[in-house]
């Protein structure tokens, strides 16, 4: 059976996860990672040589980066489902993917970090809230494209929706002050209705 190994309350492995669920292969889940360890031991880092998660095991074939594991899943599974055919359409999905990571995720990390993870002794507000105003600022061009189509993927949910959802899952659930993005909670609310983002992404953040 297809492993993921990860922590479910990491965004990286809830990609993989959601994915996996909408695509409906059977999997199998084995934490890794943060309170459970694992990620250090030589078994693990033979798979994944930088010790993070998620990693991904299918048959013969060893998998890390979450958006590289969530294009195969795709690709390998989705064909009926999430898989979009024609290349350009499937491109301006993934670029959303992308952006996730290289834009979104460093000021997204200091206010999860800062609101969710660190003891108030710890936290770093000046970090949260200049955290806050470039996710802000971020999640207006998401707002901006979602005026335009239902979906980041297009007309239909697919790929491109999966990382940036699950950033959406925290960053409109957590107890801060944000600016209003009309566009951003309809697309959210749609995703709220997928049985697989209820299972995968739609747990307490820790």
């Amino acid at each position: 059976m297809l492993k993921i190994w990860g922590r479910t309350n990491s965004n990286n492995v809830k990609k993989a996860l959601w994915a996996a669920e909408e695509v409906g292969v059977p999997y199998e889940n084995s934490p890794a990672g943060g309170a459970f360890g694992i990620v250090s031991d030589p078994e693990y880092r033979a798979m994944n040589p930088n010790g993070l998660v998620p990693t991904l095991e299918d048959k013969d074939l060893v998998l890390w980066e979450s958006n590289t594991i969530v294009r195969y899943l795709v690709a390998q599974y989705g064909e009926a489902t999430l898989h979009i055919e024609d290349a350009a359409a499937r491109a301006k999905a993934e670029k959303w993917m992308d952006w996730a990571t290289s834009t979104l995720a460093t000021p997204f990390r200091d206010v999860f970090w800062n609101v969710v993870r660190l003891t108030p002794d710890k936290q770093d507000h000046a970090a949260k809230e200049k955290g806050i105003q470039d996710c802000g600022r971020l999640f207006a061009i998401v707002d901006a494209a979602l005026a335009q189509q239902p979906y980041l993927s297009g007309e239909k949910f697919g790929v491109g929706d999966i990382p940036l959802g699950c950033f959406a899952y925290a960053w409109l659930e957590m107890p801060i002050e944000r600016p209003d993005h009309p566009h951003l909670v309809t697309w959210y609310e749609r995703l709220k209705e997928r049985p697989a983002f209820q299972k995968a992404v739609m747990i307490p953040l820790t």
